[in-house]
C-alpha cells in the first residue's frame, strides 16, 4: 500500500473515530516510511511538531505494593530488594515541585504504589494536588484503583489527570497481572472519566506481548467513550528479582510503529514517550518524535527506574530544535 498524500479531511486527520483491529493493523505494517508519513502528518495536523510537553515523575509512596504487576520493582510479591517507604510529607512533595518547574518541567506527576488509596490517606493527598496546582504546573497523580468518590476528591481539589495505565492488551494482561483484572482497570478509568478528570493511559511494550496485543492495546485505548489525553507508551525496564527481569529487549523499529500507530489513532492525544528512554539511542528517540510523541519525564529517576538526565535531554532538544511546551492550567 502506497501512501503519497493523506486527506485532509479524513476522519484521522478530523477527529473521533472508532477503530477496529483489522484496520490497525494494516496500519501498523505499512512500508516504514509510508507509516511515519502518514503519523506526522497527523502529529503535525494537531500539534506543533517541536514543541514537547515535559512532564516531571515523584514516587510519594515507594514499595510494598500489594499488587503482583510482573514489570514492577514496587510489588510486594516480588524480591527485588526494595523497601517499603510511608506517604511523602505535603511540604516535601511542593518542594519537590518547585524544583522540577525550576527545572522545565510543565506536568507534575505523583505516583503511590498502591493498590487503591485509604481514605486515611486522601487528605493529604488532596493537599498535594493543590499545592502543585497552585504552583502554576499541570498534575497528575497515579495511585492505582479509585472508587467514584475519590475520583470526585480529586477532581474537586483540582487534579488535571489520573493516570491508570492498561499496560498491554485483555489477551496478554493476565500473564502479567493477576492481582487484578482488566475489567478492574476500565472500571478505574470510567470512574476518573466519569468525574471530569483528564485521563493518562497507555501501556509498556516488551513484556513478552505479539504485535497484535500491541495494536489491540491500542484499538482499546482508542475506542474508549474519549480517548485518554495522554497515552504514555513504555519500553520496559527489566528489574532484577521481577517476573519480567529476563525479557529480550523490544524491536526498536517496532517501538517506533508502536508510537506512530498511537499517535494515528488518538490524533488529539499526547503521547508520550516514558520509561525506557535510557536505552534508546538519541536517533531512535528522533524516530520517536517525528512519528508523533510529544511528551517525555525529565530528571534522572522515573519512580524507582532511570532516566536521561536534564542536561542529556537538552542537549537532544538542541540537536533536533524541539522546545517544551507549554502547561494548560486553567483557572
Amino acid at each position: 500500500m502506497k501512501i503519497d498524500k493523506v486527506d485532509k479531511n479524513s476522519p484521522e486527520m478530523t477527529g473521533f473515530i472508532r477503530w477496529h483491529s483489522d484496520a490497525a493493523e494494516k496500519i501498523y505494517n505499512l512500508a516504514f516510511n509510508d507509516l511515519l508519513f502518514r503519523a506526522h502528518s497527523v502529529h503535525r495536523a494537531h500539534f506543533d511538531p517541536n514543541a514537547v510537553q515535559m512532564s516531571r515523575l515523584l514516587s510519594i509512596k515507594t514499595g510494598g505494593c500489594a499488587e503482583d504487576c510482573g514489570y514492577c520493582s514496587q510489588s510486594a510479591h516480588a524480591p527485588t530488594g526494595l523497601k517499603a517507604s510511608k506517604l511523602m510529607e505535603v511540604e516535601r512533595v511542593l518542594e519537590e515541585a518547585r524544583k522540577a518547574k525550576a527545572g522545565g518541567a510543565t506536568r507534575y506527576c505523583m505516583g503511590a504504589a498502591w493498590r487503591s488509596p485509604k481514605d486515611r490517606d486522601m487528605e493529604a493527598v488532596l493537599a498535594m494536588v493543590r499545592g502543585v496546582r497552585s504552583l502554576g504546573l499541570e498534575t497528575c497523580m497515579t495511585l492505582g484503583m479509585l472508587t467514584p468518590a475519590q475520583s470526585d476528591a480529586l477532581a474537586q481539589a483540582g487534579l488535571d489527570y489520573y493516570n491508570h495505565n492498561l499496560d498491554t492488551s485483555e489477551r496478554f494482561y493476565g500473564e502479567i497481572i493477576t492481582t487484578r483484572t482488566f475489567a478492574d482497570r476500565l472500571e478505574t478509568l470510567a470512574n476518573v472519566r466519569d468525574a471530569g478528570l483528564k485521563v493518562c493511559a497507555g501501556g509498556i511494550l516488551g513484556m513478552g506481548e505479539t504485535t497484535d496485543d500491541r495494536i489491540s492495546m491500542l484499538v482499546t485505548l482508542a475506542n474508549l467513550p474519549v480517548p485518554p489525553e495522554s497515552v504514555p507508551i513504555n519500553m520496559l525496564i527489566p528489574i532484577p528479582g521481577s517476573k519480567l527481569a529476563d525479557a529480550p529487549p523490544v524491536d526498536p523499529i517496532e517501538f517506533i510503529r508502536s508510537i506512530a500507530l498511537a499517535r494515528i489513532l488518538m490524533p488529539a492525544s499526547h503521547v508520550r514517550l516514558s520509561a525506557g528512554r535510557t536505552e534508546m539511542s538519541d536517533e531512535m528517540q528522533a524516530l520517536c518524535f517525528f512519528a508523533g510523541a510529544n511528551s517525555i519525564f525529565v530528571g534522572e529517576t522515573l519512580l524507582t527506574a532511570g532516566n536521561p538526565g536534564e542536561d542529556k535531554d537538552a542537549a537532544l532538544f538542541r540537536r533536533l530544535g524541539l522546545t517544551p511546551m507549554q502547561p494548560d492550567v486553567g483557572a
